[in-house]
């Protein structure tokens, strides 16, 4: 009877083990999809909901301690129930520790580990624990986590940092290649496309690479859609490409999702205010008193052109040949080739949370329009009554339509201040400096 009970023991140990691993899976899966069983509204109870269902999980694990403290599964277990609050936690980071002493193999507690450490603020420790988890097994956990990592481990130099960026890149694109119907790690490769439009030279296709992603997250899995995070990147990146709709809907998403994330309910607040500033400003042209005005146009030539009006000027699109100054009523929407347009400036907008350098532009039949300059470096703008050449212009028709506000106006978009002529003369290149975009949180 003895030894009935003795080989009866370790599977009775199994079987407890298994249920305490089912309890954490069902933590995980309460919070992932929160919101396949709460509406949005609940939004602001999530986090403290999924505290509550953490403490229930640890009681139960708790009640087993004294006889399973010692197995790799049970601290295993302890230390993924702990990891499921967005803090770091002492007691979690020791669990794991000892889960992965005595187990070494152990490739989920490797990243949970790496997880903690990432919480903790040790970028480095978390970089180890993911490298050495994939040094047991290739899994999308440790290739999507290292990728998100590699994007925030601080660099001595750019060149160093664009390197992380593409090996980033290059992880979640093999996570997602592991498991094409996982959301998260479609998300996170859209990320990592945004980081590489931004350090690339913001090459059209790397941008579509990661509104495919995004939308492919969504698609696959209904979780992702409930990303705050997914929204406000996705929106970061609408604002930048102008599609200033999608922007706002994308940050108001993410508010909703997240009441208690200020960035999301910040960035919406500043682009509205960025565009009732500019339509009031192109309305009243940059509120300029009409006599100063026409003085201003009175100075207004086409010898301002400069080296716009040599048959050897190279334009952007690599057109040689001089370009044909246009009135900005008669620009079509898009790209107008072989021409320019020519105005004084009216107004420039202050730069708190804007992406780029943003200026009114008043032309001889005193038609306004805005233009938006990307790349600039802060010492660079215009001042009102700089006189400024646009070759080749790219023309944009804005309607946007956000909660009960609507904004209708014309705009230019111009992709660097090198392109642009001030007062007859071209830029120099300490105007450029390269955008970036970063990320608030552990989870991107």
């Amino acid at each position: 009877m003895a030894e009935e009970e003795k080989s009866g023991e370790p599977v009775k140990e199994k079987n407890e083990l298994q249920m305490l691993t089912e309890l954490v899976d069902d933590l995980y899966n309460f919070r992932e999809h929160y919101f396949e069983t709460h509406s949005v509204e609940d939004a602001g109870r999530k986090q403290n909901d999924v505290a509550q269902e953490m403490e229930k999980t640890l009681k139960k694990l708790e009640e087993k301690e004294d006889q399973l403290k010692h197995k790799v599964e049970f601290l295993l277990q302890k230390g993924r129930c702990l990891n499921v609050s967005p803090d770091f936690n002492a007691v979690a980071e020791e669990c794991l520790s000892r889960a992965v002493k005595l187990e070494p193999g152990l490739v989920e507690g490797w990243n949970t580990l790496g997880e903690q450490y990432w919480k903790k603020g040790d970028l480095t420790g978390a970089k180890n624990c993911f490298t050495g988890a994939l040094q047991q097994s290739r899994n999308k956990v440790s290739l999507r986590n290292l990728s998100m990592v590699l994007r925030q481990v601080p660099t001595v130099n750019s060149d160093v940092h664009n390197k992380h960026v593409m090996d980033s890149v290059v992880l979640a694109r093999e996570a997602v290649q592991l498991d094409v119907t996982d959301g998260t790690s479609w998300y996170i490769l859209g990320n990592a496309n945004v980081s590489l439009f931004f350090t690339s030279g913001q090459k059209p296709q790397l941008s579509q690479q990661a509104m495919s992603a995004y939308a492919q997250s969504e698609k696959v899995d209904r979780a992702a859609s409930c990303y705050p995070e997914l929204h406000y990147n996705r929106a970061t990146l609408f604002q930048y490409e102008e599609m200033f709709g999608s922007a706002l809907d994308g940050y108001t998403r993410a508010a909703a999702l997240d009441p208690g994330w200020e960035d999301a309910r910040v960035r919406e607040k500043q682009l509205l205010e960025y565009l009732r500033k500019v339509t009031e400003l192109i309305q009243n042209k940059g509120k300029v008193k009409a006599r100063r005005l026409r003085t201003m146009l009175s100075n207004l030539h086409t010898s301002a052109l400069g080296p716009c009006s040599s048959p050897q000027f190279q334009s952007p699109t690599g057109r040689v040949g001089s370009l044909e100054p246009r009135t900005l009523s008669s620009l079509a929407h898009g790209h107008n080739a072989g021409v320019a347009a020519l105005g004084k400036v009216v107004f420039s907008l202050a730069s708190e949370g804007r992406m780029a350098f943003t200026f009114g532009m008043v032309d001889s039949e005193e038609s306004c329009i805005v233009v938006m300059v990307y790349n600039t470096a802060n010492s660079w703008g215009v001042l009102i009554g700089d006189t400024v050449v646009i070759p080749e212009p790219l023309l944009k028709r804005n309607g946007i339509t956000h909660k009960d506000e609507s904004f209708d106006f014309r705009s230019i978009r111009v992709d660097s201040p090198l392109l642009l002529i001030v007062n007859g003369k071209k830029q120099n290149v300490q105007s450029q400096i390269a955008a970036s975009v970063s990320y608030t949180r552990q989870s991107e």
